[in-house]
């Protein structure tokens, strides 16, 4: 006999903008979602809310943005997938409040970032980006000076969590030296070596790697006092959060030769189109990489993150398990016995609620077999399997 649903997948909508990978649709097809649709660009405004408006579970990128308003015209909506390391698009505590765990992939795209920060490192350190930009003018600068191995160098990573701690390894095996800074104290990997204080950091190293989350804490987190701080020849990466630099300190740096040169993949201001022009005041520099915000951007990377995003929004609709959330209260949830109902129940966090819901099933005679119930000081979130 098969096992009766609230709602059939095959009725369950999935809409998945900006060109989400195909690992993704092939987890929802596998699982037995096929209402599947997917669209290459991002969606905003009345176009965003007028297709949002019956769809169940939605996945997003980077450029669709879901303001309280976006999330209040979606009203069938149950999660949204990040398919990216950020969440800052979405508006998670109007989501959070409106019942809505918001998923994302934090660690798919580690490798990917850090095998770019490293080339850009030894890039940097030869000079290249000045002599490619000379040989297409038809220059030919070839010359040793300031062009230097990485063997040796000091590299501080400001961020010791899954992506400045891979980079800090695969640095070491280029023989590089590691320095790390973190708010957090954490066990260190290899030979790198934890630092107490940033500026110290800072004062000791010939590249700085940023990898922070985006907090109130790290908003200008390297203007230009802590510019100043730097070796002069260093040079400055970041892979991480477009606020994290003060653009104008980091070009103004570069222009009087303090800084050797830099990478940036992130920007505080960055086009929503590929159309759309991208303005920087790096722009122009011939010592330094400028990147479209491509750090996680590659094959395997967007593939990882198609089935781990995906399968957590099919383990929310499957059996109410909401792990790896990171707006709500995170439940790991055993696979539903065959023969138990399951239900799911979202409430303020208050006095009296799981009392009241468990008088719903007594009053009944309805038989509770296991109940799961994980709260934080807003949310409730309580799973009750019955026989």
């Amino acid at each position: 006999m098969a096992e009766k649903l609230s709602l059939p997948k095959d009725r369950i909508k999935v809409l998945l903008t900006e060109n989400i990978n195909d690992s993704a649709v092939d987890v929802f097809t596998r699982q037995g979602y096929s209402a599947v649709e997917r669209l290459k660009g991002a969606l905003d405004g009345a176009e965003l809310a007028e297709k949002v408006a019956d769809v169940h579970l939605l996945g997003i990128r980077s450029r669709t943005e879901l303001s309280p308003q976006a999330l209040a015209a979606a009203k069938k909506l149950i999660a949204v997938g990040c398919f990216s390391i950020g969440t800052n698009q979405v508006d998670l505590g109007a989501a959070r409040l409106a019942g809505i765990p918001v998923f994302n992939a934090p660690y798919s795209n580690t490798r990917s970032v850090a095998e770019l920060v490293l080339a850009e490192i030894i890039m940097l350190f030869r000079g290249i980006p000045e002599k490619n930009w000379s040989a297409h003018e038809g220059g030919w600068l070839k010359s040793a000076i300031g062009s230097y191995e990485v063997r040796g160098k000091t590299l501080g990573v400001v961020g010791y969590g899954h992506i400045g701690s891979q980079v800090s390894v695969l640095a070491e095996s280029l023989g590089l030296r590691v320095l790390y800074y973190d708010v957090i104290d954490k066990l260190a990997l290899g030979n790198a070596r934890g630092i107490s204080s940033l500026d110290d950091l800072l004062r000791e190293s010939d590249a700085v790697t940023l990898h922070v989350p985006a907090t109130a804490q790290t908003a200008g987190l390297i203007g230009a006092d802590e510019i100043a701080k730097m070796k002069r020849g260093a040079i400055l990466l970041n892979a991480s959060r477009g606020n994290v630099v003060d653009i104008e300190a980091l070009a103004a740096a570069l222009a009087t030769g303090h800084l050797a040169g830099a990478a940036i993949d992130v920007f505080p201001a960055e086009p929503r189109a590929k159309d759309d022009e991208f303005v920087s005041p790096l722009r122009g520099l011939r010592n330094v990489i400028l990147t479209p915000h491509i750090g996680g951007s590659t094959e395997e990377a967007q593939a990882n993150i198609g089935v781990e995003v995906a399968d957590k929004l099919v383990r929310f609709s499957d059996n109410g398990s909401t792990l790896g959330a990171v707006n709500f209260p995170e439940a790991d949830l055993p696979v539903k016995r065959q023969g138990l109902t399951r239900f799911v129940h979202i409430h303020r966090n208050i006095p009296g609620v799981i009392s009241a819901i468990a008088e719903v099933f007594s009053t009944r005679s309805i038989n509770l077999v296991a109940q799961y119930l994980q709260t934080d000081p807003e949310i409730g979130y309580v799973v009750v399997d019955v026989d």
